[in-house]
């Protein structure tokens, strides 16, 4: 490499210290690193959230529902989206209760499936964040 051995040595030390640094840079910050997430204050919820008109729409069954909701996104840009998409969620919401009768709606099930198809409805159309949970604030079924 080079001529002067005293170079060449000095030249591999500062190359494996500067290694061995960055090595236990990454160690220390695996180590140390917070791996909980936790769970969102509900003030933040509340920052992330919509709240959406009420809702009636017959079922297949002939019966009708009223809906009234709250969705809960991950940021404040998907929070500003889900503003402008409104309209959308709710046609998804419209559509989802449309394909079912008032039978799927009796038991804890009934209400918390429709809540996740929704929540995997309206995240196929969002592109700046994704909806975190969607909560049923009112609820009338009517056979």
């Amino acid at each position: 490499m080079f001529r002067n051995k005293l170079l060449n040595a000095m030249i591999i030390i500062l190359l494996v210290i500067s290694l061995l640094g960055v090595v236990a840079l990454v160690a220390v910050d695996e180590l140390y690193a917070d791996e909980t997430t936790e769970e969102p204050t509900i003030d933040e919820i509340i920052k992330y959230s919509v709240d959406f008109d009420e809702i009636t729409t017959n079922l297949k069954s002939g019966g009708y529902i009223r809906l009234k909701m709250k969705v809960q996104t991950d940021s404040k840009k998907a929070t500003s989206e889900l503003l402008k998409r409104d309209f959308q969620v709710q046609n998804i919401v419209i559509h989802e209760i449309a394909n079912k009768s008032a039978s799927d709606f009796e038991g804890e099930n009934g209400l918390t499936q429709l809540e996740q198809d929704i929540q995997k409805k309206i995240n196929e159309v969002m592109q700046d964040g994704e909806i975190v949970k969607v909560y049923t604030t009112s609820f009338l079924l009517q056979n």
